[in-house]
């Protein structure tokens, strides 16, 4: 069976890409383990100077494994999920985003915590927490209003209807829109031309660019993590993904 996290190394990136498309790149526990040994790793090999976090040029991720999730009964510190988020939050290289198609929950969450996010013009990004009768995550609550202003972000979170690329670039969610099958090589080529500059520059100015919110990212992802646990209990969302899985 092929990992469902493919890891690649040339002259500077790393790239990530998420590899399980029969699920639609839902994140389940495994892949979160991989992708957090991932980016520990590349946050000390010198050799590492960027990220890329990528899907498929037709799916980014629809979000997480709701089969896997219902077998959760809380989301506590050592849990895989969050130990992802802390650590892509903590991350000091840059990372860069390529997403085409669905970018779903998480899918989305993830690009706020991204230095440059690219979409293809098939990208979908939609929050469905609500939906589910859960509770924003990943900081989103903090920063999405922040990058999108309240107004729109209540829309984006409550409301949960998706928005496409060109919507999420006009928002500010994103620095370019591309043709899908162009997205992927653009996002490898800056990747490069971004390693190639001072690493240590780039670690610093990064720093500096997070430095305002960095403890307050912390401290709403573990506020968030409490709600969303709460909320995971509760007959609401109980009842609507199981709906949603059918059962």
């Amino acid at each position: 069976m092929a990992p469902t996290i493919l890891v690649e190394q040339q002259d500077g990136l790393l790239t990530l890409t998420l590899n399980r498309p029969h699920k639609r790149n839902a994140l389940n526990t495994e892949m979160y383990q991989a992708l957090t040994t991932a980016l520990r790793g590349a946050a000390e090999e010198q050799s590492v100077h960027v990220l890329l976090i990528q899907g498929q040029q037709t799916c980014f991720t629809a979000g997480n494994d709701l089969a896997d999730f219902m077998g959760k009964q809380s989301l506590t510190a050592d849990d895989p999920i969050l130990q992802f988020l802390h650590t892509l939050a903590d991350f000091p290289k840059p990372v860069i985003a390529a997403v085409g198609g669905a970018a779903v929950g998480i899918g989305t969450t993830l690009l706020l915590h991204c230095d440059l996010v690219y979409l293809a013009d098939n990208a979908r990004l939609q929050l469905p927490f609500v939906e589910l009768g859960l509770v924003p995550e990943f900081a989103s609550s903090l920063l999405l209003p922040r990058a999108v202003g309240h107004l729109k972000a209540s829309e984006l979170l409550l409301l949960a209807e998706a928005i496409d690329a060109g919507e999420a670039l006009r928002l500010g969610l994103a620095n370019r829109v591309l043709a899908a099958d162009e997205l992927l090589p653009f996002a490898r080529a800056q990747g490069l031309t971004l390693a190639a500059k001072p690493p240590k520059a780039l670690q610093r100015s990064k720093a500096l660019l997070k430095q305002e919110l960095k403890q307050a990212v912390h401290f709403v992802i573990d506020t968030e993590a409490r709600a969303f646990s709460l909320a995971l209990q509760g007959e609401e969302a109980q009842a609507r993904i199981a709906r949603k899985l059918g059962r």
